[in-house]
Order: structure tokens, then sequence, then C-alpha cells
């Protein structure tokens, strides 16, 4: 009730902001509780506390520096709102200068971009290639990949699967800006230049399906048509005619610890252990669930609790992870943890061109 003393979680519930963010502000001096537990050290805030938790969650979503949130909160409360107005006015100029900043960059880069597209570039299509492929290996790289592509209408390219054939090997990719899969298949019949070719999602959705049996298939790139070819039956498409970004770069990532994890027993531990609540910014602009771990001096991956902050935590979309961990198909799969700002991997023990990225999340967001 609104009279009553309130939890950090009841707190985060009702503010918008996550537990650790308000541990955080309690560390920097923002949002100190009324009352600690000497004994638990659970923390407890006052009614009107709620008021200034929201507050303060909105000056952070505009971007607002700690330093003049701190004078904000300090002054909200008071009858001259001189300084308050004179904080928000000065942060909306910095915010203005720094949009008029922002759009003079963009307009460089557009004009980049368009002197990029009328010079001659090496181009990753060809007229036409035609490859065989074991038809459980594709099934499977589909399979592994097909959960992080991206279903945001403004980024139609990453709405696809990218299908990179070069030197005996299919190498599919799919990205939603926040997670990345690839995965490889063998194939035969074409040792021709590097050929890539982005498969929208209901064409790759078929091609699936067509993939029930253990005999070779045919791919088949003509241009913008792709077809898939599997015994007597087929299906084809057009592509989605753009390119997809360089994801060789992307997966360049320094090396981190690993661990080992049984993927069904890791799978029940995060299923039923402790969560946090992100902030409202990404991936859809909800709250959603985190799981933080850390590899610890045995080995073993922890799932930390909620009152675990040590520096080389690493927080990440738990939905997105639990996925990963299906779309890895082993009874055994490695984490790779590096820093807390570096991508999450899973990889599998037996294959080291098939793994997922997760994006880290900021747990002070």
């Amino acid at each position: 009730m609104e009279n009553e003393m309130r939890s950090i979680g009841e707190l985060a519930r009702d503010c918008g902001l996550g537990v650790s963010a308000l541990r955080f502000y309690d560390r920097a001096g923002v949002l100190v509780p009324a009352w600690v537990d000497p004994v638990s050290g659970y923390r407890w805030y006052e009614p009107e506390q709620l008021e200034e938790a929201r507050l303060l969650a909105r000056l952070r979503r505009a971007g607002m520096p700690l330093a003049d949130i701190r004078l904000v909160l300090a002054g909200w409360a008071g009858t001259d709102t001189d300084l308050v107005r004179g904080l928000l006015e000065a942060h909306l100029r910095r915010l203005e200068l720094g949009l008029s900043d922002a759009r003079s960059e963009f307009s460089t880069l557009r004009a980049l971009l368009d002197r990029r597209e009328t010079d001659p570039m090496t181009s990753l299509r060809t007229a036409s290639v035609r490859l065989s492929l074991p038809s459980p290996e594709l099934a499977a790289a589909l399979d592994t990949v097909r959960f992080a592509a991206s279903t945001d209408g403004d980024l139609p390219v990453l709405s696809g699967i990218l299908f990179d054939i070069e030197g005996g090997a299919l190498h599919l990719v799919a990205t939603d800006r926040y997670r990345m899969a690839v995965a490889r298949a063998r194939s035969t019949g074409y040792d021709g230049p590097r050929t890539q070719v982005v498969v929208p999602l209901p064409l790759a959705e078929a091609m699936r399906a067509l993939l029930t049996g253990k005999d070779p298939v045919q791919l088949t790139v003509d241009g913008d048509h792709v077809t898939l070819e599997a015994g007597d039956r087929q299906t084809s498409g057009r592509s989605l005619g753009h390119e997809f970004p360089d994801y060789r770069r992307l997966v360049r990532l320094p090396a981190g610890r690993r661990a080992h994890v049984d993927t069904a027993a890791f799978r029940q531990t995060l299923e039923t252990g402790p969560v946090r609540t992100s902030g409202t910014r990404e991936p859809n602009g909800g709250p959603f669930d985190l799981s933080v771990l850390r590899v610890a001096e045995n080995g073993t991956v922890v799932v930390c609790d909620d009152g675990d902050d040590a520096q080389d935590n690493v927080a990440v979309n738990r939905e997105f992870l639990l996925h990963a961990l299906t779309a890895g198909a082993r009874d055994e799969l490695v984490l790779e943890l590096g820093a807390p700002t570096a991508p999450l991997a899973i990889r599998r023990p037996d294959d080291e061109d098939t793994f997922s990225l997760l994006m880290p999340v900021r747990l002070d967001d």
C-alpha cells in the first residue's frame, strides 16, 4: 500500500527501475533507502520515495547526468523551482545541441555512403550458383540460427538469414542486433568465388520444412532468386536484395573464460534461479528478465543472486539465453564469458564454426 514501507523489489516494480539500478543509485548517493536492515542488508523505502524513484527513472531515460539528477531530486520538493527548471532547460539545450551535431555527422556519413555506392565495388553475388548439401546438416544449421533473425520492420536486411557460400561450405548467419547465431554446413559442387544471399525468413522456414530426409539437397542461387530442391519437391523465392553486414568482423572477440555446462541442468537453473529486471531500453522498449552470470574459480558457471555485484558479472536477456541453449542442440555446451561489456558466446564443444552470441546488458540501465 502507498502508506507502507516498500522493499527494493516492490519499489523497482512500481517505478520502472531495476533492482540492480536502485542499488547502484544507493551506492552513488542519488536515491538512498530510508532504512537498511542491519542483519539482512535489505533496503526499505518510504512511500514518498516512490515519486523520487519515478522522477529519477524519467531523468535517466532522458540521459541527464547523475550530478544534475542529485540537484533535481534535492530541489524537487522545495517551493523555489528556479534551480530545477534551470537544470531541466540546460539539459534540454545540451540534447538539442547534441542532436544538431548528430544530424551534421549523419549528413556527412550519408554523403560518404552515396559516394561508396557510385564507386565500383566487388560484389559477393554471382549470376548463378548451384551446390549440393547434406539435408541433415542444412536442417541443423537452420535450426541453430533462425531464432536470432530480426522481426524489426525498420531493418529488413536483418529479417532474413544470410547464406554465405565459400570454400566448400555454407555458413548461415542471423542477427537482430541483440544476438547473433552462426552455423556451418558442408557443400559440394561449387568452387567459384564467395557468394552471399539473404534469404527471407518465410522462405527459410519453407526450406526447413523440406529437410525431412537424409539424401542431399540442391541449393541454387540465380541472381536474386533462390531455390532449394529436395528430391521431387522444391521451394523458391526472391532474396531480400540487401547486403548483410560483415559478420566476420562482429565475431572477432577477445578470448574469455570458458566453462562447460550440462545443457538440461543449466536450463533448469536459469528457469528456477534468480533473475533481475532490466531497464526499458532494449530489445523492444519494455522490461525483461536478466540472468547475471559469472565463471567461478572452480570453472563452473554461477547464476548470480540479486546481491551479487562482482565486477566480472555478465548480464544477458534470460529468454535469449534459453533460446540459444535450445538452438545449440547438444547435451553439453561451452559458455565463454569475457568482460561485462563483451558478448556472451555459447559454443558447441565439437564445432567451433557453430555458435551464438548474446549482447550484454548494463545492470545500471
